[in-house]
């Protein structure tokens, strides 16, 4: 890739001869020169096309440098999304409303069975984790929160910090899952962290568990089989979807 075509696609090339390079240990050297000196450091806002589809991102909108957006992924109005934040279609569609934020770190993802639908005056804490699910208007979603497949938060509704949304869970408007809590089923019925048998059991009513929920594999196969099952769907799945991306160059614009 010539230099031009790196600084356009926001990567930086550092020369061996660079300040920067000399300042590098040896060791340093040899486990990051190959990637530093062959332009593979990636500076600046991440923005991918993925199955040939790339984010759109409201003029009002504000995304931050160090923000990644990968495939169908649309950014309303008004909405900002801040360091280090990944929002990423994998096989579903995510749109994010007006006048959001998801905040630092925080991760946001579609997926094929399950889109993230993200409605106006949201709020997506810290290192909150959003997975394929509906948040509707006015949601508050605090820092180390997670929501997870086939999931929907009613206008209104929040899940305090370290709280868990779990798959197929109906929050409804205006409930509130206290710190560290978790919600199954529908309508929400709220757990205590500690109470773990019961959760594992609301969790099994809902399309027989997690892995058979999120992943399609068989309910009755024991938990090794399980996970082999899964990770090897999950694996091939994520290589042939992603083998065809493509970074997107600074100076294009918006999809």
């Amino acid at each position: 890739m010539p230099a031009a075509g790196i600084r356009a696609a926001g990567i930086t090339c550092l020369p061996g001869g660079s300040d920067v390079a000399r300042s590098l240990s040896s060791r340093r050297r040899e486990r990051w020169g190959c990637a530093i000196c062959h332009g593979l450091v990636h500076i600046g806002l991440m923005r991918i096309r993925h199955l040939n589809v790339a984010p759109s991102v409201h003029p009002e909108a504000y995304v931050a440098p160090t923000a990644v957006l990968s495939g169908e992924v649309r950014i309303g109005r008004g909405s900002c999304i801040m360091h280090g934040a990944v929002v990423a279609a994998e096989g579903g569609p995510v749109e994010i409303g007006a006048n959001c934020v998801i905040m630092e770190n925080a991760v946001l993802r579609g997926t094929l069975q399950n889109s993230l639908i993200m409605g106006d005056h949201v709020l997506a804490g810290p290192h909150s984790h959003l997975t394929g699910c509906g948040i509707a208007d006015e949601v508050f979603i605090a820092t180390g929160a997670r929501v997870f497949n086939g999931a929907q938060m009613g206008r209104a509704s929040s899940v305090a910090l370290g709280g868990t949304v779990h798959i197929g869970c109906v929050v409804p408007p205006l409930a509130r899952i206290p710190i560290g809590w978790v919600a199954v089923g529908e309508p929400a019925r709220i757990y205590p962290p500690g109470d773990a048998e019961a959760i594992r059991a609301a969790i099994a009513e809902v399309g027989g568990g997690f892995l058979p929920f999120v992943f399609g594999i068989e309910e009755a196969a024991d938990r090794r089989e399980q996970m082999q099952a899964a990770l090897q769907r999950y694996t091939t799945a994520i290589a042939r979807r992603h083998r065809q991306d493509e970074v997107i160059p600074a100076d294009e614009g918006d999809g």
